[in-house]
């Protein structure tokens, strides 16, 4: 009887047991579970791509979009994840495009790098980084890491045609790009047609193969606290856009490229008269500091107007010695532009002319004005092409004028003006703007104290070795900056002494008899002749030669 009672108070014992751990294994699971989804919110609903097995997606150093793109794709799905992280330090070689959906983070460690694989051949408009639908997506953030265009071991495409782009959105709105390290690419940094709210800042971009930011047909663009180095085109760009803010950026070119900002209108039917440019620093482009052309079929004066270029920097803008669009700012085809409160520093050419690049950029009527005031224009030096050194140059006098108001002029290598005039400038002895510079109690009560300290309100520097962003550069990566700086060097010393030589038909004459033994230019697409100067319309390029000197980057 007893046994009895035993044996089934043992049997009841054992169910307990097996529902008491069941119960614990549950209520652990849950915790667990709640526990995944705690920390996936504590961390921004992150995934993670590696190359060492850490991450959810793990690369193998080939084909790694195929991952990066798995991990995309689980975002889009899942709407509690939001951002995909690239673990550094690694290199994540594609040879596809990548693909970002809407309400999504691409980001990653300042060492993880994103690198197009060598001889990668892909077609005409194909980028690195782009939408994950045909139609747009919104709402996309790109930041933090680096992107390597691999232009030296894709040679067999030309620069500025449309290859390798490193970011491209068709139809997309709200879009940032900002603290990323881009570089070394055949084409733009950032390209985005026909969208808006568009976001690109704090960014180094060095020598790519168009511009660093191209914006077509758009609206609503900012771009700021960005280190440009040109190399073919322009640094920030814009194409039948509207609204649009630039500032508080450093662009500079080694001898190579176009404009530094480029503002162009050849459209009827797009309205540009919302752009302000300001705070800017722009020192030694190729050609102009800012370009601003408005051409082709004729259309209203309303519809091109009011751009307004204040407290910016120019120093040294239009180093190449053929551009006849060097100098700081060149601009024809807009109405009413406001140009005040800027400093002008040893341009060359002249420091703001009206002029038509080519033929093919004729303002399509007249009656277009320029209003200059209070800046200070100082040291502009001769060019062979593009000016004896003006302060001020209308070469297109019978379309364009010019209203000049209390300006600080002085030291401009041919005089003032060139078919232009004010009854209110001011020419100072030379140096004295330097002076004022440098000394407080003078600098207070100086007239133009606003020019005076125009750039970008943060600190800055003229160097020729900027910081990539806290990137660390590989061993031959900075061999080829330090032979890039020398060259750069050599070239601002025999410019400086070609422009000093008595005489400047003797340059004239010398130059054509150097350059034809200097075709160095393994890209150019005219190969009878050097490519520097870069005029590019829409999606098209056309060349004008150059000499020696910038054959050599």
């Amino acid at each position: 009887m007893n046994g009895k009672v035993r044996k089934y108070r043992w049997g009841d014992g054992k169910k307990k047991v097996i529902f008491n751990i069941s119960f614990i294994f549950l209520i652990t699971s849950i915790i667990l579970s709640l526990s995944a989804i705690s920390s996936a919110k504590s961390s921004g609903e992150i995934v993670y791509v590696a190359t060492d097995g850490s991450g959810n997606f793990n690369c193998n150093g080939t084909h790694d979009q195929v991952e990066i793109n798995k991990a995309l794709a689980y975002v889009a799905e899942n709407p509690q994840f939001t951002t995909v992280h690239l673990k550094g330090p690694n290199v994540y070689v594609i040879s596809g495009s990548i693909f970002v959906g809407s309400n999504t983070i691409l980001e990653g460690d300042s060492t993880a790098v994103i690198k197009l694989k060598n001889k990668a051949g892909w077609r005409e408009e194909k980028p690195l980084i782009t939408q994950m639908e045909s139609a747009g997506n919104h709402d996309i953030i790109i930041r933090g890491f680096e992107i390597d265009g691999n232009h030296d071991k894709n040679s067999e495409r030309d620069r500025g045609k449309g290859y390798y782009n490193l970011i491209y959105f068709l139809n997309s709105e709200n879009i940032q790009v900002h603290d990323m390290y881009m570089h070394d690419s055949h084409g733009d940094g950032l390209k985005v047609s026909k969208g808006s709210n568009v976001r690109f800042y704090n960014n180094t971009v060095y020598k790519l193969g168009h511009d660093a930011l191209y914006i077509i047909y758009s609206s609503n663009v900012e771009a700021w606290n960005n280190n440009i180095t040109c190399r073919t085109n322009s640094g920030l760009r814009i194409y039948n856009t509207n609204h649009v803010a630039f500032h508080n950026n450093v662009i500079d070119s080694e001898g190579e490229g176009g404009a530094g900002i480029e503002v162009q209108k050849a459209d009827q039917s797009t309205v540009m008269d919302d752009i302000e440019i300001y705070n800017n620093l722009l020192y030694e482009t190729n050609a102009a500091g800012i370009w601003i052309t408005g051409y082709g079929s004729e259309y209203s004066k309303d519809s091109a107007k009011d751009v307004y270029i204040h407290h910016n920097k120019f120093y040294e803008t239009g180093i190449d010695l053929r551009a006849a669009w060097a100098g700081g700012i060149v601009l024809n085809g807009f109405q009413n532009t406001l140009i005040e409160n800027n400093l002008f520093d040893g341009c060359y050419g002249a420091a703001i002319a009206h002029k038509e690049v080519t033929n093919e950029f004729s303002a399509p009527s007249s009656g277009y004005t320029t209003i200059v005031r209070n800046n200070i224009i100082v040291n502009t030096k001769s060019s062979p092409a593009a000016g004896k050194g003006y302060a001020i140059y209308n070469k297109l006098k019978n379309t364009h004028s010019f209203i000049l108001e209390k300006n600080c002029l002085s030291n401009n290598a041919d005089g003032n003006y060139m078919y232009a005039s004010s009854t209110s400038d001011v020419d100072v002895d030379p140096g004295f703007v330097e002076k004022v510079s440098k000394n407080e109690s003078l600098r207070k009560d100086f007239p133009w104290s606003e020019a005076l300290s125009a750039g970008p309100q943060g600190p800055y520097q003229i160097e020729e070795n900027r910081p990539h962003m806290g990137q660390e550069e590989s061993l031959g990566s900075s061999l080829m900056r330090a032979v890039s700086n020398f060259l750069r060097y050599l070239k601002r010393f025999f410019l400086n002494l070609f422009i000093d030589f008595n005489g400047t038909e003797n340059f004239k004459t010398a130059l054509p008899l150097i350059a034809s033994d200097n075709r160095l230019k393994e890209d150019s697409p005219n190969k009878n002749s050097h490519e520097s100067e870069y005029i590019d319309v829409g999606n098209s390029q056309m060349e004008a030669g150059i000499g020696m000197l910038y054959s050599l980057s």
